[in-house]
């Protein structure tokens, strides 16, 4: 995506329109128009000021990638108990399919054991709850896996 497209997105996401946002900057609509339609660009202090007024840092106005915020926004904005109604295995599954068939190839008994060995020991060692643990783990896997 362009920096005009970046800006054009985190303008809507946050509600804002072409003239609230010239405004609030200083600056004429047609200003924000031209940034957004790439035909130039803010300088860093208006880019800094745009960060700040649509709750982004900088660097996340530069990169803004609508799909990736609204995926934050929804994971957000879930309650414990819709997420507890989930069943994660087969959501991911969509995208993994993998994970709705591993089970039938292997042995999860062995693994199982050695990960709750692991998951022990983060919740004696450090005294990390259960779900701590076991997100501990899953971004050490993360991890190694980059």
């Amino acid at each position: 995506m362009s920096l005009g497209n970046n800006l054009f997105h985190a303008r809507k996401k946050s509600g804002f329109s072409q003239e609230e946002v010239a405004g609030k900057l200083g600056v004429s609509r047609q200003t924000i128009s031209k940034w957004e339609t790439d035909e130039t660009l803010p300088d860093i202090r208006q880019a800094k000021r745009m960060a700040h007024l649509y709750q982004l840092s900088l660097d996340d106005l530069i990169e803004f990638d609508m799909d990736i915020k609204e995926i934050e926004r929804v994971i957000e904005n879930t309650s414990e108990e819709k997420q507890k109604e989930i069943n994660w295995t087969e959501v991911w599954g969509k995208k993994y399919p993998v994970l709705v068939t591993y089970q039938e190839k292997v042995d999860t008994k062995r693994y199982a054991d050695k990960l709750q060995e692991l998951l022990k020991n983060l919740r004696e060692e450090y005294g990390y709850n259960e779900m701590d643990s076991l997100l501990v783990l899953k971004d050490i896997l993360g991890h190694i896996l980059k």
